[in-house]
């Protein structure tokens, strides 16, 4: 069974989406300033091997990180 989500701080729901997000983002920076506590699932671990060994079988069928990087700031400067 998941953990119950504690409910906000106080005042949290009265404030505009914005500031909300603003928190939440704090609260976040705050985590991944400590990210090396921060426990990686083993699922996690599963899709990287996968993802490898399917690289490594075929390693002409991916697309390098740049051209897709290019790809997606084009088509978010056509938007």
């Amino acid at each position: 069974m998941a953990k119950m989500v504690p409910t906000p701080p106080p005042g949290f729901d009265d404030l505009p989406v914005d500031e909300q997000i603003d928190f939440v983002q704090s609260l976040w920076d705050r985590i991944a300033a400590t990210s090396e506590q921060v426990p990686v699932p083993e699922w996690h671990h599963d899709i990287i091997r996968e993802r490898l060994a399917a690289y490594t079988a075929n390693p002409g069928v991916g697309r390098s990180w740049t051209d897709v990087r290019a790809d997606i700031a084009r088509k978010l400067r056509e938007r």
